[in-house]
């Protein structure tokens, strides 16, 4: 480096040139350097080659491959249960929660038909309306004082008290009277 400032050994291209093609490296490599990048390389390809020598293509799974394996499809099989029973789950209260929803909609409408029926029920029973109805319809009118006509009725009660098939003497004690009636009952004298 210190050549390139103080001394000149030819020219070598302009000093301050952006190329990355134009710009010679500081160092160049040692042989021993790249032999020892060949041999890291070689020593993965050597271990890719025993694995793939120990396990052939057409050999079946030990044991325990084969147990780690049904585990882990299990687990997605299990994963996947799991899944769909909520989805269906979810499924059925969106299902329920629409019908409700329905069912209320159809309950206020026929609550607002209820309300508008017994408003016009209030309406025809009007004390007004049944008048001019039955003034209009049946030739109906209001009493006059040509019409009414008083009566005047003794103040005597028309109707008797009587007390028909109990025959109590006031000399009798009321035991005796219970036991003629026990003996009238069966006919007995």
């Amino acid at each position: 480096m210190a050549n390139r400032v103080y001394g000149y050994q030819g020219y070598r291209g302009y000093q301050y040139e952006t190329s990355p093609r134009k710009i010679q490296p500081e160092y160049e490599p040692t042989v021993e350097r790249a032999k020892s990048k060949a041999k890291t390389v070689n020593k993965k390809d050597v271990e890719r080659k025993q694995e793939s020598k120990a396990k052939p293509a057409g050999k079946k799974l030990s044991k325990e491959e084969l147990n780690k394996k049904m585990k882990l499809v299990c687990y997605i099989a299990f994963g996947f249960a799991v899944l769909f029973t909520i989805s269906y789950r979810n499924s059925i209260i969106n299902e329920k929660f629409t019908q409700k929803e329905g069912l209320k909609a159809e309950l206020a409408e026929i609550q607002k038909v209820n309300e508008q029926l017994e408003v016009g029920i209030e309406n025809e029973l009007n004390l007004t309306n049944v008048e001019s109805m039955a003034k209009d319809k049946l030739g109906m009118a209001k009493l006059n004082n040509s019409q009414k006509v008083y009566i005047n009725l003794p103040k005597k009660e028309y109707v008797e008290a009587t007390s028909a098939g109990i025959k109590q003497n006031a000399n009798q004690p009321i035991y005796e009277v219970v036991i003629e009636k026990i003996k009238n009952l069966f006919n007995i004298k």
